[in-house]
């Protein structure tokens, strides 16, 4: 096999170009298990065999609801080798989100990784008449294990396979993912295995990786992002290893010792606070040292890192945080939410390559992708757009992409995709944008995030977010104002920051909640803020704001599984907050 246009295909490519001895690795109670890509191919062909020995038809519907592990992609090849669509679910989502998604897309049969998320379906079976039956990829008690399962096709022929992967089309419905949305019901997206593979093509000439290297891979499968990244391992040739939680992502990294992975922005943001949290824990010049190294990494812009200022710090406080990544990152690539530029900056600056990418669901998902080399990247901006992808800025600047990552539709809804995709094949994303130097694209906010103020004038809440963040005392922003006197904001503070500058000024608080009713805290807060808004006019500039002492979370229902705020949510959640800063209509 010389190529592949279909995404079962790509395993097979793998095995014939460059077979691995750990294709997917997984941790089972607490040890690494090694699948080779043969013993993924054997794995993948049993899932197909009992399938097709269940009677499932080319279209049928099949839900994965798991965290990453091995498993996942050998129902994932299985099923589209014979035709049946993967319908990957989040497994943090609410019991009633699981009903309309099963119901909506006519679920046959669902796979779950263990006995709480088997117990979480079972609740809801009764109430989805298409679904016949719930596995287990755990020994769970009262459910079927995967590995029953893989028996049940035992007597299927090796050629009914190869017959029903032979009538598989690249233009076929692969996927239907519905996205978690920041607001509303999930809408499902329907991507063929054209859609997919033109992604992986492009972006496998984009991911700083070879054959020889190693990934780690903790974002969720079920995300299209995190999914075309692993398509992409095994076209290049790399092994995955997939991480056990985020809890244990350090004791991974240490462990596996990755050349690359994907992450999300607030995953970078966890990294960077523990780094200051390491150096302010430091004293005299140890300390002095650090910080000059973080600011020395900031100045960064693209260019060689050299000379002995740079050889001191690379040696004494850099080395330690590529160690604590594992130690040979040579890449990193951030999506799904946008990248503070500093981000960016100080970990590329520290010899950790950081590159921001862009894309959607609805576009398989990658649109444009900062590069590696020199001259394709440029911070601040989610970088030049990927082989084969148009885009243009239509009205209210908003960008509208073209290719053939461009989704089928949304199923069920073709009301849904009439509004989204335009007679001309434009997909309007709803995103705000800019090219920078006619080469960068840049994202300025989303179409139906801007607000209008009372005095009718439009603000861009996610430039404004993003710019505040810049500040180490504040964790998370939401900024609010529509259809007031002017923009406000709900902050929740970095408590690690405020206290390390309590005892260093000698404020005197007892807990989290002292903080944020500290009047030397809300001065410092203030002082923050309105440096900051020197970059902005003088109606998107924060007049007041709102501290709050509980961080938003997934679980908490204030983020998205790709931990986006869910601006509505947060919204209605603190009503009471926002009419406080609004009750007087003073400006400060």
């Amino acid at each position: 096999m010389n190529d592949f246009t279909r995404l079962f295909d790509i395993i097979h490519y793998q095995n014939k170009n460059f077979p691995k001895v750990d294709c997917f690795n997984y941790k089972y109670n607490g040890v690494w298990k090694n699948y080779s890509t043969q013993q993924s191919i054997d794995v993948c062909n049993q899932v197909s065999k009992s399938l097709l020995h269940l009677g499932l038809q080319p279209d049928d519907k099949i839900a994965i609801v798991s965290p990453n592990r091995p498993e996942w992609n050998f129902m994932d090849i299985g099923m589209l080798q014979v035709g049946v669509v993967n319908v990957p679910v989040y497994p943090t989502i609410s019991e009633s989100d699981y009903k309309f998604i099963f119901n909506d897309a006519g679920i046959k049969y669902v796979f779950v990784a263990d006995a709480e998320l088997f117990t979480k379906i079972r609740n809801i079976k009764s109430a989805c008449p298409s679904l016949i039956e719930i596995y287990s990829f755990d020994v769970v008690e009262e459910c079927i294990s995967f590995d029953t399962f893989l028996q049940i096709g035992e007597s299927i022929e090796e050629a009914a396979v190869e017959t029903a992967k032979s009538l598989v089309k690249p233009s076929q419905l692969a996927t239907i993912i519905y996205t978690s949305g920041t607001t509303g019901t999930p809408k499902g997206v329907m991507l063929s295995h054209d859609n997919v593979v033109s992604n992986v093509k492009a972006v496998k000439t984009i991911f700083p990786i070879s054959k020889v290297d190693k990934t780690l891979s903790f974002l969720p499968l079920c995300h299209i992002f995190e999914r075309v990244a692993i398509y992409v391992y095994l076209s290049v040739g790399c092994s995955t290893y997939y991480g056990e939680s985020l809890e244990k992502l350090v004791e991974n990294l240490k462990e596996v010792k990755p050349n690359f992975f994907t992450c999300v922005p607030r995953l970078l943001e966890k990294v960077y606070e523990k780094i200051i949290g390491k150096g302010l824990e430091l004293t005299g010049f140890k300390k002095k040292l650090f910080f000059w190294a973080v600011d020395f990494a900031l100045e960064y812009n693209g260019e060689p890192r050299t000379g002995l200022k740079f050889a001191i710090y690379d040696k004494l406080i850099y080395s330690k945080w590529r160690e604590a990544l594992g130690g040979n990152v040579n890449g990193i690539v951030t999506g799904a939410a946008a990248l503070q530029e500093r981000l960016g900056r100080v970990f590329s600056g520290a010899g950790i390559p950081i590159r921001e990418g862009y894309g959607q669901t609805e576009t398989s998902p990658a649109v444009s992708v900062n590069r590696f080399e020199d001259g394709g990247f440029k911070f601040g901006t989610i970088g030049p757009l990927i082989p084969g992808v148009e885009v243009k800025i239509g009205e209210f600047n908003e960008i509208l992409v073209k290719g053939p990552n461009v989704m089928m539709g949304y199923y069920n809804r073709p009301d849904l995709t009439a509004e989204t995709i335009d007679v001309n094949g434009w997909l309007h994303t709803g995103d705000c944008g800019e090219f920078v130097e006619g080469k960068f694209l840049k994202i300025t906010d989303r179409v139906k995030e801007l607000f209008k103020t009372s005095g009718g004038k439009y603000v861009a809440p996610q430039v404004i977010e993003n710019k505040m963040k810049e500040s180490r005392y504040i964790e998370q922003i939401c900024v609010v104002g529509e259809n007031e006197k002017f923009v406000g904001a709900l902050i929740v503070p970095s408590f690690l920051n405020l206290t390390d500058w309590a005892t260093k000024n000698g404020v005197m608080l007892k807990n989290h909640e002292d903080m944020i009713q500290s009047k030397d805290v809300k001065t410092l807060l203030q002082n923050e803020i309105e440096n900051l808004n020197a970059d902005f006019g003088q109606i998107e500039k924060i007049k007041k704001f709102k501290l709050l002492v509980d961080e938003w979370s997934i679980a908490s229902g204030e983020l998205t599984p790709t931990m986006k705020i869910k601006r509505k949510v947060v919204m209605q959640q603190y009503k009471k907050e926002i009419e406080e800063m609004y009750k007087d209509d003073i400006e400060i």
